[in-house]
């Protein structure tokens, strides 16, 4: 691991966020085509070279095709997003089952409520061709936003933050009254929930033993 490295990776990533929201809060959409792109790989190297694992930087790397196909208004681009992201969810899905227990059943029925309510009131107000999609992709992103709560507040809060970030999206898709700015509270809280996640699964890695530190332990408590 280079820790200078990973630092200045974090910085322009959080420098692209930056700019990325003045440019949305400022109507510049050129910034936010230039920011937007950058965000998920600067995070994904971050991750990389914090030593995270390759399923984390494969999800954030989904996230990265998204972002780009999601820069196109075409109702095509929209879904091969959508699906980009799906991929990043089942990225998260798999590694937060290698890496951490399950919660208990009162958790994961507040977001099955969650998703039920969230899919029941969109459905009608959503283009037919868009409803089992967003429906199906729904169910993916909640159930990872359940698994993240695996490790913890931290990553817990990026999966509910993720939630937040899509349901704003689908609600615009579904010509719902939005809040001023827009794409602004979308990418606000869609960085929030990338970043928390990738603090959330770095710290969980970080504060397990090494193999071969819990093998010495072992062996220095055997008489």
């Amino acid at each position: 691991m280079n820790p200078r490295l990973a630092r200045v990776l974090l910085v322009s990533f959080g420098l692209a966020v930056v700019v990325d929201l003045v440019s949305l809060g400022a109507g510049f959409d050129l910034g936010h085509r230039i920011a937007k792109p950058l965000l998920m790989p600067l995070l994904a190297a971050h991750a990389g070279v914090r030593g995270g694992p390759r399923l984390l930087v494969a999800a954030l790397l989904c996230g990265w095709g998204g972002d780009v196909l999601l820069l196109s208004d075409a109702d095509p681009a929209f879904l091969v997003g959508m699906a980009s992201f799906a991929a990043g969810h089942v990225c998260y899905l798999v590694l937060f089952r290698r890496t951490a227990r399950a919660r208990g059943a009162l958790l994961a029925g507040g977001y099955a409520i969650a998703l039920v309510a969230t899919v029941t009131l969109l459905w009608p107000d959503l283009p037919a061709g868009l409803r089992v999609p967003v429906a199906g992709y729904s169910l993916l992103l909640t159930a990872m936003a359940y698994g993240a709560t695996r490790l913890g507040l931290v990553a817990g809060l990026g999966g509910a933050l993720f939630m937040v970030s899509d349901t704003l999206i689908a609600t615009g898709v579904a010509e719902w009254p939005q809040l001023p700015s827009p794409d602004f509270w979308i990418m606000l809280t869609y960085a929030a929930a990338q970043y928390l996640l990738v603090r959330g699964v770095l710290g969980t890695l970080g504060a397990r033993p090494a193999p071969a530190a819990a093998y010495g332990e072992m062996r220095s408590t055997t008489p």
